[in-house]
């Protein structure tokens, strides 16, 4: 087999109790993927100067978990999400971030929202809101995605997060039966 390329693999053959088949990447793939991103940070840095201002800033982030609150077990929990985000000193922020759905399909989703700050609590609390274009829910789960045409669709998540210095968690709120867990790095200042 190629480098590169994909070996559907049957769960059937591991776990005779499960009926689904997965796409099992070769482990070129990860490399290259993460080459790939380490590329696009390198030449992020040389256009600092022009790009960023003061009080901006570039999270990188990841997401390691996902809660469900319907049927925990059946849906993938890992989801591999990693992505970019924009934040402007004046808190608006544009990201993408690539993942696995809860159907184990590869998925991304494009956005743009606003973070705000809850001094009145606690000075690092925050809430924030971002909506945006998600690719990745395909057949049989198109009907997942409440808003979706040919896997691209409208995805709205509201966010509780805490933030210390240039690091922060999240709490994700993907409609009303999933909680993401993600972690994100402010690496520009």
């Amino acid at each position: 087999m190629a480098t590169g390329q994909w070996k559907c693999v049957s769960r059937q053959e591991s776990d005779p109790t499960s009926s689904r088949d997965f796409l099992v990447p070769r482990p070129a793939t990860g490399l290259s993927r993460a080459a790939a991103w380490l590329a696009l940070l390198a030449c992020m840095s040389t256009a600092h100067a022009d790009l960023i201002d003061e009080g901006d800033r570039v999270m990188v982030e990841v997401g390691p978990y996902v809660y469900h609150r319907i049927d925990n077990s059946d849906h993938n929990q890992w989801p591999r999400l990693i992505g970019v985000e924009y934040e402007t000193a004046s808190h608006w922020l544009g990201g993408a971030a690539s993942f696995r759905n809860s159907y184990y399909q590869n998925a991304a989703y494009i956005y743009a929202g606003k973070r705000w700050f809850i001094p009145s609590v606690n000075e690092n609390l925050y809430i924030k809101l971002s909506a945006g274009l998600v690719y990745g829910y395909r057949k049989p789960y198109e009907d997942k995605l409440p808003v979706n045409h040919d896997g691209y669709g409208l995805g709205i998540v509201p966010a509780l997060g805490y933030q210390i210095g240039r690091a922060s968690v999240q709490l994700e709120f993907a409609g009303t039966d999933v909680v993401a867990i993600t972690f994100g790095y402010d690496f520009w200042k």
